[in-house]
């Protein structure tokens, strides 16, 4: 639980919820569960030469909702989301996109330290921890 807690804005509901919605994913650290139960992961549809990428509709709303205010609050404080959420915004993209990107790459990490059980060190980012 305090590995958890020690990921930026993850606050009391937002663990709360995570443990609640999403306990047996965090405690297998099954990273590709948690991204589609809580709708960071894309869907891609094909039919013929088309292609399209959408948002995942099929979702846990109140963990999808708990991420999104999660990661919402892990841009100001983070500088890695704060540059992946600006990267985001500069090519175009909007503010809830972003924040689903946020989202994803918080949802690696938090698994990538429940795998080596270490809490968040804000220096290792980008080496140990997934991105």
């Amino acid at each position: 639980m305090d590995i958890l807690r020690s990921l930026p804005g993850v606050g009391r509901t937002v663990l709360a919820t995570l443990l609640a919605e999403a306990y047996d994913p965090l405690q297998r650290r099954d990273t590709q569960a948690l991204r589609c139960l809580s709708g960071v992961a894309p869907v891609t549809k094909r039919s013929g030469k088309s292609l399209c990428v959408v948002r995942r509709l099929a979702a846990h709303n109140r963990l999808r909702c708990a991420l999104h205010h999660g990661a919402a609050i892990a841009v100001p404080h983070e500088t890695v989301s704060q540059a992946k959420d600006q990267a985001l915004r500069d090519r175009g993209h909007g503010h809830a996109r972003a924040l689903h990107s946020v989202a994803d790459r918080l949802l690696a990490v938090a698994c990538a330290m429940l795998e080596t059980q270490t809490l968040f060190d804000p220096s290792r980012t980008g080496h140990n921890h997934a991105t």
